[in-house]
């Protein structure tokens, strides 16, 4: 695959063109000539895609992830009631550590 930089201005996107596409915008070229080269699948270009085990990983984490909900609803009325009937209590030290870790793995 190459890029066209022919014409680029301020202001304007680069844009890719595979070959197909320059066929297609070739002179001389038949319009059924270059529905043909781009009806053609990737395999017989001799294009492929291959996914890396990280890559392959980032998504089954995506998939777990998007199981669970956003919110535990469960979680967020027992706060409120307890914030309400004055009897949540903060635990100082398990506080501290959360924020000890947090500062831990930005910073390092």
């Amino acid at each position: 695959m190459s890029v066209d930089l022919n014409g680029i201005g301020p202001g304007q996107v680069n844009t890719t063109r595979t070959s197909a596409d320059k066929t297609a915008g070739s002179p001389g070229t038949t319009p059924a000539t270059a529905d043909h080269a781009k009806a053609q699948s990737p395999a017989a270009r001799g294009e492929s895609v291959s996914l890396s085990s990280q890559a392959k990983n980032l998504k089954q984490l995506e998939e777990k992830l998007g199981s669970y909900p956003e919110m535990d609803d469960d979680r967020i009325a027992q706060i409120r009631s307890a914030l309400d009937n004055g009897t949540y209590k903060v635990d100082a030290e398990k506080l501290a550590q959360k924020m000890l870790e947090m500062d831990k793995s930005i910073f390092g």
